[in-house]
């Protein structure tokens, strides 16, 4: 999760009155001689959970100061190799605030015997890449079959303004529980999301507040193909919502987000301030440009290209400015100011990877809040601040087609503040998005097995994000590599004649499409029959995907983004040659979906004289499908991969 700024609304200051029992960790233990066993019907299954627990604890310590006590117990039946890899090690969340209060490990093999974890095998290492320490349990003597069993107990700094807990998976689980405890002047709120039961309050304890949830026999979910799988497995999210002690409502709700976010990101800046940000301005190149979405594209390739990352420098803009540094939070600064420098009106927008949490916009959480865009209402498009690999009209294109959080400037009278609205983050539409093929064929006068081809590649939008925005990167023998692999998908072995290539500049994304012209020669895509030729003229266009789909689909398709292909084949017919099997490249299949057609793959040819023009467009205008539409997106993309088949049968007239 991306590090965000927030202020923390103090509620540890409140008195308890009346005294606290114990944390709930202290009077918790496993069973001292544990019996486990996993029923004759379940043995062909590689890993079962027969015992998962989740507590969670805010307690108020003796200096007065909310402490979160964090439990996890698990018992867990392994039988395979694969998942003994995956679990001789056991991970503790743990960091440098955090303190482990209690740690414990074993594993009961088949016979029954239990090895219980040494406190020499309870490790501690540092990331090498991050920097953090973590902890972990090495266990041993694990075989298939066995148990492992291990519980823990982190003190560590509370979160309570939104956090998701998992609690489905790709293996079954016989028994799951979450509690969760407060100070009686602590009120929670709680939501369940595919299909898990709903978090209910303990009526009976009176001491402090306590909720629950628990569930039996909870069946796994299966990872799919092209499936948003994190997103849709069970899990709950839990915020605190009140503090009776003192009246505080709406504690994690986005409104006092949103004012604290512009506050940081759009403050008055010093003289000194601006005075360098005038200075970057100029270096930037975009003081003398006067159109707007200009300037948005020109000053996010020289940020992108000049100012680089790194997670552990300050955040303080004339830092930014002067080094060229940057963290997150130090991104987004460099570009709200240099925006109200010049008067762009531009709006903080936080959302998530819609593939991992899909947005609610009906509760209110800041495990919500995760990723950055910029968003230009007159232009209505975006920009990630910290994402190279986007570039402007294009962002991220799993945080499209979601929910956000949009931060609007008020002012009144000379008083700004800001306001927070959760709207829809429309997808790019499919016809900016494209892949458009143009490809003319020949046959050699006196080998009629010999293809003359000429390909012009057309890429616009997502599909040009991976290539134009670095073609000034692009070493010789690189750029080499690129323009003959266009040409070696029509054939691994087609002889690359001549090779182009046009609009390879940062620029020019999103302006004008990436292209290249490749000029080939293959005796691969033809086959002599006798007199006959057969040409393989679906090859042209490429391997295409082929979904199959053994079992009912479960999960909705989630594709990244819309999508266009527009293809032309012009096919010049030898003269005294005739094409046998026109009708096999008649393909046509689609999907409605309230009276709009929204998947559609169609191809169609035209005959005139000698010349074949074939065309094999396809478009994909929703990103989600549900599984009760799977069979008509499997019949569409599947048409792709059928044109593939498609061999032209050329015989004498």
């Amino acid at each position: 999760m991306k590090k965000i700024l927030f202020s923390f609304l103090c509620i540890c200051s409140v008195h308890i009155i009346s005294a606290q029992d114990a944390p709930v960790f202290k009077s918790y233990d496993w069973q001292e001689n544990p019996v486990y066993t996993i029923d004759e019907s379940e043995k062909d299954e590689q890993m079962i959970s027969l015992k998962e627990y989740v507590i969670t604890e805010f307690y108020f310590e003796e200096s007065n100061t909310l402490t979160e006590y964090f439990l996890e117990h698990r018992v867990l039946w392994l039988n395979s190799d694969e998942k003994i890899e995956d679990y001789n090690k056991i991970y503790i969340p743990y960091s440098s605030s955090s303190a482990i209060e209690v740690s414990k490990a074993r594993v009961i093999n088949k016979k029954g015997e239990v090895l219980e974890l040494d406190k020499s095998k309870i490790l501690s290492a540092v990331n090498e890449e991050t920097g953090n320490n973590y902890t972990y349990f090495a266990l041993e003597g694990i075989e298939k079959g066995s148990f492992i069993e291990y519980f823990y107990v982190v003190k560590k700094r509370p979160s309570y303004k939104g956090r998701k807990l998992s609690i489905q998976s790709t293996y079954p689980k016989k028994d799951v529980k979450f509690d969760l405890y407060s100070p009686k002047n602590l009120l929670f709120e709680f939501k369940s999301y595919n299909k898990i039961p709903d978090v209910q309050l303990d009526t009976v304890m009176t001491s402090k507040k306590h909720w629950n949830m628990s569930v039996k026999n909870l069946i796994p979910l299966e990872k799919e193909i092209q499936a948003a799988y994190d997103a849709k497995k069970g899990f709950i999210v839990y915020k605190l919502d009140k503090n009776t002690a003192n009246g505080a409502n709406d504690i994690s709700s986005y409104g006092q987000v949103s004012q604290n976010i512009y506050s940081y990101y759009y403050p008055e800046f010093s003289k000194k301030e601006k005075n360098k940000i005038k200075k970057f301005i100029a270096e930037a190149g975009i003081d003398k440009l006067t159109d707007q979405q200009e300037i948005i594209r020109t000053l996010e390739i020289y940020i992108k290209t000049n100012v680089f990352s790194d997670e552990s420098v300050d955040n303080n803009l004339e830092e930014v400015l002067e080094k060229k540094v940057a963290s997150e939070s130090g991104f987004i600064k460099l570009y709200t100011a240099i925006f109200s420098a010049l008067n762009i009106k531009s709006q903080i927008v936080i959302t998530t990877d819609r593939t991992e949490l899909k947005f609610d916009k009906s509760f209110e959480a800041n495990n919500f809040l995760r990723d950055f865009l910029i968003y230009f209402p007159k232009y209505k498009k975006y920009i990630s601040p910290t994402e190279n690999e986007s570039r402007y009209g294009f962002p991220p294109a799993n945080l499209t087609d979601n929910y956000g959080l949009f931060i609007k400037e008020v002012t009144v009278g000379s008083y700004k503040s800001a306001v927070g609205k959760i709207k829809y983050i429309k997808p790019i539409k499919a016809a900016q998005s494209y892949d458009k093929m143009t490809i003319d064929v020949s046959f050699d006068e006196d080998d009629y097995t010999i293809a003359k081809i000429k390909l012009k590649e057309e890429l616009g939008g997502y599909y040009a994000m991976s290539i134009q925005p670095y073609g000034k990167l692009l070493n010789e023998e690189t750029t080499t590599e690129l323009k003959e692999g266009f040409g070696k998908r029509i054939h691994q072995d087609a002889e690359i004649i001549s090779t182009d290539m046009q609009n390879a500049t940062p620029e020019l994304f999103g302006v004008k499409p990436f292209i290249i012209t490749v000029a080939v020669e293959s005796d691969a895509l033809v086959e002599k029959a006798g007199k006959k030729y057969l040409f393989k003229v679906g090859d042209l266009i490429g391997r295409q995907m082929q979904l199959y789909q053994e079992k009912k689909r479960v999960l909705p398709v989630e594709n990244e983004f819309q999508r266009s292909y527009i293809r032309t084949i012009n096919i010049e017919i030898p003269a005294g040659y005739k094409v046998s099997n026109l009708d096999d490249i008649k393909i046509n299949n689609s999907y409605t979906k309230k009276g709009k057609k929204v998947l559609s793959f169609l191809s169609e040819y035209e005959l005139k004289d000698n010349m074949l023009t074939i065309t094999a467009n396809e478009y994909y205008r929703m990103n989600i499908i549900p599984a009760s539409e799977y069979e008509e997106y499997r019949k569409v993309i599947n048409s792709a991969a059928d044109f593939n088949k498609i061999t032209l049968i050329l015989e004498p007239k």
